[in-house]
């Protein structure tokens, strides 16, 4: 009797250590997505989601960010995880600007899709070049978006600065800016995000705008720069009464990882993703057509071992 009495305590004991064991078996991690309004907070939520349903354990914070500082924040240990872009990842690996050094505990999770540059302002402005900004009120994200810094080297492509703008504001949300363009407290809004962009299709709802195109000169300018730029078309019919192709600087969305996540998590985290596609188009289509080859493209960063991992047991790499 004494013995099964026994029995019954240890078995209630080993039960009661695995609820007090299982929260501490939970991984806590945190995504750094991008502004509000923008693309990169709802697939930053789609993520979350099938990340948590496709591995046990896995609890994922999503928080607003924005590229360049999401790379900074991975370096820093301040999160696990970040949407970033090639082009200004790799400035911060050569501790180029506006990194003040070279972030070195960032690895590569993989590419999604091609972001571009859009530069849009309100057709009463009469901006169809850049060299036309002059003199201009421009609203852009804050300082360390790679939008911002994007905007700030076409100025500089074209002999300007942010000074010879009439008026510039650094605003967090893609919402915010837009209001400011429809109030016309603002001429020109600079975004780099999917295309068709959700926020310039909201503008283009209420005002009259127009896309203006990248020049060879100011191509030429930040390509050599950073080899990672690139131009790419958007397509004419893309957002309401834009009757022409536009040209766009263009560079690779993909997502940073502390290179000390477990290989385990990260091999999991990039097989859900490469095995639900159809989930993630239907909050960004720039998704559609995603590919374990296309994921795996060398951009310069260094692939966390995990995803490595994943990559070559799918023949991607």
């Amino acid at each position: 009797m004494k013995n099964s009495i026994k029995l019954k305590i240890s078995a209630a004991t080993a039960c009661a250590a695995l609820f007090i064991v299982a929260p501490s078996m939970a991984q806590q991690v945190t995504l750094m997505t991008g502004p509000q309004g923008g693309v990169w907070v709802p697939l930053g939520g789609a993520l979350k989601g099938l990340w948590e349903k496709s591995i046990p354990g896995l609890q994922v914070t999503a928080t607003p960010g924005a590229g360049i500082a999401n790379v900074r924040g991975v370096d820093e240990g301040k999160v696990q995880l970040g949407f970033g872009n090639s082009s200004s990842t790799v400035d911060g690996l050569a501790g180029r600007p506006p990194y003040k050094q070279k972030v070195t505990k960032v690895c590569n999770m993989g590419s999604l899709y091609s972001q571009l540059f859009q530069v849009v302002a309100l057709q009463s402005a009469n901006v169809k070049s850049f060299a036309d900004l002059k003199g201009k009120s421009l609203v852009t994200q804050p300082k360390g978006n790679t939008g911002e810094l994007l905007t700030d080297l076409i100025l500089q492509a074209n002999d300007m600065s942010y000074k010879s703008l009439s008026k510039v504001n650094f605003q967090a949300s893609y919402s915010d800016a837009v209001s400011l363009m429809k109030d016309g407290h603002a001429q020109v809004f600079t975004l780099g995000t999917t295309s068709p962009a959700s926020a310039i299709m909201d503008l283009a709802s209420g005002r009259d705008v127009n896309l203006v195109p990248v020049d060879d000169k100011t191509m030429a300018y930040v390509k050599n720069l950073n080899s990672g730029y690139n131009r790419l078309i958007i397509k004419a019919g893309t957002y309401p009464k834009q009757t022409q192709d536009v040209s766009a600087i263009s560079y690779l969305m993909h997502v940073v990882v502390a290179c000390s996540m477990p290989e385990k998590t990260v091999y999991e985290m990039v097989k859900a993703i490469a095995t639900n596609v159809p989930a993630l188009v239907a909050v960004s289509k720039s998704i559609d057509g995603l590919t374990p080859k296309a994921m795996a493209t060398d951009i310069g960063v260094p692939m966390h071992p995990g995803a490595l991992k994943y990559y070559k047991e799918v023949g991607a790499l």
